[in-house]
């Protein structure tokens, strides 16, 4: 098992996982100082790319925002979202998992769902490619954003799910939007750790979208914490920037050139 993997697992119980989405190598080596997971989110697509929905998401755009990360990546687990219909049976997910991971170097890859993916997900970890999981709100598939757990039958479904998901091998479990007592109930009854978003503090692990705690985006979700307004920040050097210019203050002779 990756050592980097087995540090994910040691932590159950005992510590805090911190966990960010980053798409560039930039981000990702300042977020390696500090994360013990750094995601590669297929959220890409509505953060860089304005689509409506990460289905439209490819692999080829994944893997190559992924080698930008692993550039900025050294002690952090750097895991690969697997996009949307790129793991539809256990043969397709192996294929395109090897090349993800020979590709980009990643450390391991996750998938969304739970009773339906469980074949596929043997088959990975039958091939020593380590997987993370992700029940709860599933934004490759569900059609309406609204938290889980809520209806009794539900909720059975989620914790069922996450148990199968922990028997099929995988090595954390990413909980999206899932009602507080039931991120509570999963994260005690299975034994690998479970990453929250919007899943409360009763999660092993807490993940957001960078783009959302720098004040980049305008995301309007519950769950998201703006922790700076990076937005204003950089407003503010462009208008120096464009002041310096039209004012003829920039550049000057110690950024130019001289024989």
């Amino acid at each position: 098992m990756n050592i980097k993997v087995k540090k994910i697992l040691s932590k159950k119980n005992k510590s805090k996982i911190v966990c960010l989405t980053a798409y560039s190598k930039n981000i990702a080596k300042i977020l390696d100082r500090h994360c013990d997971i750094i995601l590669v989110g297929d959220s890409l697509g509505s953060v860089l790319y304005n689509y409506k929905s990460t289905k439209e998401v490819t692999l080829q755009t994944m893997i190559n925002h992924s080698k930008s990360v692993r550039l900025g990546v050294e002690k952090s687990l750097m895991v690969f979202d697997m996009p949307y219909n790129t793991y539809r049976n256990p043969k397709e997910a192996l294929k395109n998992a090897k090349f993800v991971m020979r590709e980009t170097k990643c450390d391991a890859v996750k998938l969304e769902g739970g009773k339906k993916i469980i074949p596929i997900v043997k088959q990975l970890i039958k091939n020593k490619i380590p997987v993370m999981g992700h029940v709860g709100i599933l934004p490759q598939t569900d059609k309406k954003f609204r938290f889980k757990g809520k209806k009794q039958k539900e909720s059975e479904k989620i914790l069922n799910d996450t148990k199968l998901l922990e028997n099929a091998g995988v090595f954390s479990i990413v909980l999206e939007c899932v009602e507080i007592k039931l991120s509570k109930k999963i994260t005690e009854h299975i034994k690998v750790p479970t990453i929250g978003i919007g899943s409360s503090v009763n999660c092993d692990g807490q993940v957001l979208v960078i783009d959302d705690l720098i004040g980049l985006s305008q995301s309007k979700f519950k769950f998201v914490k703006r922790y700076i307004d990076l937005t204003k920040i950089i407003e503010g050097a462009v208008k120096r920037y464009k002041s310096e210019v039209l004012k003829k203050q920039f550049p000057k002779a110690k950024h130019s050139f001289k024989n």
